[in-house]
């Protein structure tokens, strides 16, 4: 019988003498090699989210989630499914704040079949309400892939060619069964431009492969529970806009929130139509937001008018999302000893401590990592650059 080789998974190659990373310095401290491996991680994010690429404003996502049985699995504390539908919860959050004028969709996969969890809709607690009760699902059977991608393409086909049209699988199995051959449907998601992603909670799946080469999406596997949350929140940014996507102008409702007084005797309480197909019942209300188009009643936005199919949104969820068409420019990178003034950064003005430093190319302003961090994915305006034509 042959011996077993002496490092029986190739991928435990990575984690060979990796005590050989941490130095001490003269005093016996470890300090400055978990400072450098510190600042080499947030380094890493700047440069990744350093894009000036344009990227799409307006998103249609699918998100489907694997309730298979391998979603009982507990290498994700408590289980695969558990852990899935409270890192959703942050996702759609996070999502809405930096998409506010797109749109999420949930889709379930499990025991062969696909059943839509929440239709497309830009309200983020309907999506949340729906990830708790969830929380109860009983995991059986194998997932379809071909059933959840077919039921996700019936609506995303219908929508504007200006938009994105995405699909979000987690997976955690490594089968699927499909009523019909998937690479049919996937030459169809390439014809209709849907952008199809995956994140793999086993194992490399073939299928999957070809299905995320073939329509322009990711496929990841995580490694664990921080992984698969900085996976997940890769897909928080929309992706490049298309060069051969439609340019056309876009009709949108502003409608301003108006209520009635009470002490006004004409005053009638009407229903909203956000409750129309919903299951917590109609409500009455004397105020709301009125389309200016057919004066139809919502009760939040950003919304589609379900009577005229006019956008509804408000001036600052535009605004939040105008940075996308115009990213703010990468800041220059350079050693902390170039510079020769005093070394604090012009935003926390905490000292620079770091051995590099990051120059916004139109002021000149100088910034620490963790400011520049934030004034990419927070802020995405120059502090410096809105003080000083204010003050012009």
């Amino acid at each position: 019988m042959d011996e077993e080789p002496e490092r029986a998974k190739r991928w435990e190659g990575g984690y060979e003498r990796t005590w050989e990373v941490l130095k001490e310095d003269e005093s016996g401290s470890l300090k400055a090699t978990v400072e450098e491996i510190l600042f080499q991680s947030k380094r890493k994010r700047v440069v990744e989210s350093h894009g000036q690429v344009r990227l799409g404003m307006m998103r249609h996502l699918y998100v489907v989630i694997d309730c298979s049985r391998s979603m009982e699995d507990q290498d994700l504390k408590p289980n695969r499914l558990t852990s899935t539908l409270k890192l959703m919860e942050a996702f759609v959050e996070e999502y809405f704040d930096q998409n506010p004028i797109s749109q999420v969709g949930i889709i379930t996969t499990k025991n062969k079949r696909a059943e839509k969890l929440t239709d497309l809709t830009g309200n983020p607690k309907k999506h949340t309400a729906a990830l708790k009760k969830a929380v109860d699902t009983v995991c059986l059977g194998e997932p379809s892939l071909y059933n959840s991608l077919n039921l996700a393409i019936q609506t995303l086909k219908h929508m504007p060619g200006h938009t994105s049209r995405e699909i979000l699988i987690i997976l955690s199995s490594l089968t699927t069964c499909d009523p019909a051959n998937i690479y049919e449907l996937i030459k169809t998601l390439k014809s209709l431009k849907v952008r199809v992603s995956v994140i793999g909670l086993s194992a490399e799946v073939r299928v999957c492969t070809v299905l995320t080469r073939e329509t322009g999406g990711s496929y990841h596997v995580i490694l664990d529970e921080s992984h698969f949350k900085e996976l997940l929140m890769l897909h928080v940014k929309p992706p490049p806009a298309s060069s051969s996507s439609e340019c056309s102008l876009i009709r949108m409702g502003f409608p301003q929130h108006t209520i009635a007084s009470l002490t006004d005797q004409d005053a009638k309480p009407s229903f909203s139509m956000s409750h129309v197909d919903s299951s917590s019942g109609p409500s009455l209300s004397l105020g709301g937001y009125f389309c200016p188009q057919c004066h139809a009643k919502y009760t939040e936005l950003p919304v589609e008018c379900k009577v005229c199919g006019l956008t509804l949104v408000s001036a600052p969820h535009l605004a939040r999302s105008f940075h996308h068409l115009f990213p703010l420019q990468a800041f220059i990178e350079s050693p902390v000893t170039e510079l020769q003034e005093d070394r604090f950064c012009q935003a926390c003005e905490g000292e620079l401590k770091d051995k590099s430093i990051f120059t916004c190319p139109s002021c000149g302003s100088v910034f620490c990592v963790e400011c520049d961090l934030f004034i990419h994915d927070c802020l995405h305006c120059c502090p410096c650059c809105i003080h000083r034509q204010s003050s012009a």
